[in-house]
């Protein structure tokens, strides 16, 4: 975990084919999704973002750099924000994730996404997942006492829109807010 981002990685390297052979045999996982149990076959070298996206249809975790360095495929898993294009499916078993999408109950968006509506923080919206499963960490991680704070602890996180005055007033507004997380 980067003492900057507060975010979790796990990494591990990816071995390339080699000509003629096949890939790893699929292995059996179990993801804890949004609340909800899946049981997945996947290639063990599967990145989380991957399997959200292609195999269980979770499209609001957005895939951009691949690399880990623009925080749009932020997620939580137990509870703390991670790098679902630097995560490893099998790494994330029997473990909570939650993604975007889990965020809204009984159709009643989040208390911060709601505040990312009303100030704006938002333009293409690409990023917007991410920054808002960020802005949860930062403000659930005690970040949030000054803007100076939610920049640095936001940093990781890139806005090609350049939105980033609204997405720390919203991240505010919700911090000094008496509903809170």
């Amino acid at each position: 975990m980067s003492a900057d981002s507060g975010r979790e990685t796990t990494i591990l390297p990816e071995a390339p084919p080699v000509a003629g052979t096949a890939g790893p045999a699929a292995i059996s996982v179990t993801l804890v999704v949004n609340g909800a149990q899946r049981q997945l076959d996947v290639d063990p070298r599967s990145m989380l973002v991957d399997v959200l996206r292609d195999r269980l249809g979770l499209t609001g975790t957005k895939k951009c750099c691949e690399r880990g360095e623009c925080g749009v495929c932020t997620v939580h898993i137990d509870g703390r924000a991670a790098l679902a294009c630097m995560t490893l499916a099998v790494a994330a078993e029997d473990r909570e994730i939650t993604t975007i999408e889990g965020l809204a109950t009984d159709g009643d968006l989040h208390v911060l996404q709601r505040a990312f509506i009303e100030q704006d923080g938002f333009q293409c919206g690409y990023c917007t997942p991410g920054q808002i499963m960020s802005a949860i960490a930062c403000i659930d991680g005690g970040h949030a006492e000054s803007e100076e704070e939610i920049k640095e602890f936001m940093s990781g996180n890139i806005c090609r829109c350049s939105a980033y005055p609204q997405i720390v007033a919203a991240i505010q507004a919700v911090a000094v807010s008496a509903e809170g997380l």
